[in-house]
């Protein structure tokens, strides 16, 4: 779970630098933070609790984060740098990219920090604003 947490953009963006590519690093900052951003901000505007504020019986495991559910900042973090990611990676590395993108929001869900909207909603958002910065990024190339 920890490829959707924000401290994992600026290590991928490190990584970007250190491999000479400093238009995708800026890319990956700057969805990443976007990402992280735009989802404690919509989750004020919703305000809807985790699932064991809402639900009788969920098991949680781990400590209570605290904040609200909807959307899953990790899910949008997680999905906008593998959409940021995929066209500029080998064949090789988009697999396990999609499986990270894809394990992070079960993971989530596992531990009782979501429930299946929180994490359809953070991925969603993570499409838009990776797609975004494709369409910025791409028109600068």
């Amino acid at each position: 779970m920890q490829y959707g947490t924000f401290g994992a953009v600026p290590v991928i963006a490190a990584a970007a630098l250190v491999a000479r590519r400093p238009r995708l690093a800026a890319s990956i900052a700057t969805g990443g933070t976007a990402a992280w951003v735009t989802a404690k901000a919509t989750k004020r505007v919703v305000a809807r609790g985790r699932p064991a504020s809402l639900i009788d019986g969920v098991e949680q495991r781990g400590a209570e984060e605290g904040d609200l559910g909807f959307p899953s900042g990790h899910a949008a973090v997680s999905t906008t740098m593998t959409v940021v990611l995929w066209p500029e990676v080998s064949e090789g590395w988009r697999w396990p990219l999609a499986a990270l993108t894809g394990l992070v929001p079960f993971g989530r869900m596992y531990v009782g920090a979501h429930l299946p909207l929180d994490l359809v909603g953070g991925s969603g958002l993570g499409l838009a604003l990776g797609s975004a910065i494709n369409l910025v990024h791409r028109d600068q190339t």
